[in-house]
């Protein structure tokens, strides 16, 4: 399989700021639409934390013209899908559909961004639905955890510290007007990005995007840049108890390195050995396999515009949390002291050379990838460099970046179990 390039990838700027990308895949007899637009929760204010993912969940519940149920309808007798979700720096959208309905799930996707009308009982009811997942995840240990771990992590007045979704208090006030005000101000072309992927005709599908959006303006939030982050040079902990509940679930962790920052994939390579490659790396042989403390033990680096996390998430018995910390720093104490040998490195380096082909083998992946490559300014021919970039890294690099990201005495860590009354 080809891996995709500038040699098969066609890149188109629109006049009013949206570019379009295109890879056929004619082998595929569906195609993929996926894209972002430049507005999140970085756009809202904290006392109305959930504004955008709320106002992007309404977007494809009624529009100027067509409703709620005539959008499913439609969807639905065709076998199509289209989505549109919030996030933290962007709001994402996806369509898939076949080859010959693009034109449908296009202008669908297109009316829901362009002339949403916020319908007051669907607002209702979307409120109603984000609340209950709200009861839901005060319930849920893991993601009580990765709660708590981010607003540790981060300063308060950081976006990276507060939910993308929201709590109670924040979305109860919000109405009709405050949706129509941020949608107002927030969403444009301006920075959109849209890939197609498929069995397509490249001019063709490019002709249709302009079409449908080629003549939007709209505005968009002009944005501060993000606070700075001082490292954590201490133990940050909290624990949250949850009643009922048989287990534990700890996050613990560190502001990691941007998606652009030179360190990023010599900590990807980090990250794998730690807790990613075979079964969840030295931290799934150790803490898991050998001594038997998590249910599972893994670790992430969540690189993106900003400093995202790298933190390790592990399930563990409640009775064995200090000691699976114990185990956790411990390997972390291990990666940052002492050099990883040539084998470990060089199999880590296969499974992540390795794992790129079966990432593009789906339309699906291979949109991710360009929007990576595209959303990050990493060059259109970035997946054919990728295995020298990582081949390159030396054990030296590993222990470095390790030194420079990870601490095993200074960290934030978030526990979410059962009260220690229940334990008993």
């Amino acid at each position: 399989m080809s891996i995709p390039g500038p040699h098969d990838i066609t890149r188109h700027a629109l006049p009013n700021g949206a570019v379009v990308l295109v890879r056929e895949n004619h082998n595929s007899p569906s195609v993929l639409v996926s894209g972002s637009l430049q507005v999140g929760a970085y756009d809202e204010r904290p006392e109305q934390a959930g504004l955008s993912a709320f106002t992007a969940d309404a977007l494809m519940h009624g529009t100027a013209h067509h409703t709620f149920e005539e959008i499913y309808e439609t969807l639905e007798s065709t076998g199509a899908r289209v989505g549109i979700s919030g996030g933290v720096h962007t709001t994402g959208f996806a369509a898939k559909s076949l080859c010959e309905d693009l034109p449908l799930t296009l202008g669908i996707l297109s009316d829901a961004l362009r002339y949403p009308t916020f319908p007051p009982t669907e607002i209702k009811r979307l409120r109603g639905e984000i609340l209950t997942d709200f009861e839901e995840r005060a319930h849920d240990t893991r993601r009580m955890a990765s709660l708590i771990f981010d607003e540790l992590t981060y300063p308060k007045t950081h976006p990276y510290a507060r939910s993308v979704d929201g709590y109670p208090e924040t979305i109860i006030p919000l109405d009709r007007d405050h949706l129509l005000d941020f949608y107002t101000h927030g969403y444009g072309p301006r920075g959109m990005l849209v890939v197609i992927v498929g069995g397509v005709d490249t001019a063709n599908a490019i002709q249709q995007v302009e079409e449908i959006l080629g003549d939007w303006e709209g505005t968009i939030y002009e944005r501060e840049p993000l606070p700075d982050i001082e490292g954590i040079t201490e133990v940050r902990r909290q624990t949250v108890a949850i009643p009922g509940k048989t287990q534990s679930d700890l996050v613990l962790g560190y502001p990691g390195p941007a998606r652009t920052d030179p360190d990023y994939l010599d900590a990807i390579v980090c990250n794998a050995i730690l807790g990613v490659f075979g079964l969840m790396g030295r931290l799934g042989e150790k803490v898991r396999d050998e001594q038997g403390l998590a249910y599972y033990a893994t670790s992430r680096v969540d690189g993106g515009p900003g400093p995202g996390p790298w933190h390790v998430i592990a399930g563990v018995n409640p009775a064995n949390v200090e000691r699976a910390i114990e185990s956790i720093r411990e390997e972390i104490r291990r990666i940052c002291e002492e050099t990883v040998d040539e084998d470990e490195l060089r199999d880590n380096q296969s499974y992540i050379t390795g794992s790129l082909p079966l990432h593009l083998e789906t339309n699906e992946g291979v949109a991710q990838a360009i929007l990576t490559m595209e959303r990050y300014d990493l060059g259109l021919d970035y997946l054919q460099r990728h295995r020298a970039l990582i081949e390159e890294i030396t054990p030296e690099r590993i222990q470095a970046v390790a030194q420079r990201w990870l601490d095993p005495d200074a960290y934030a860590i978030a526990i979410a179990g059962p009260p220690a009354e229940d334990l008993a």
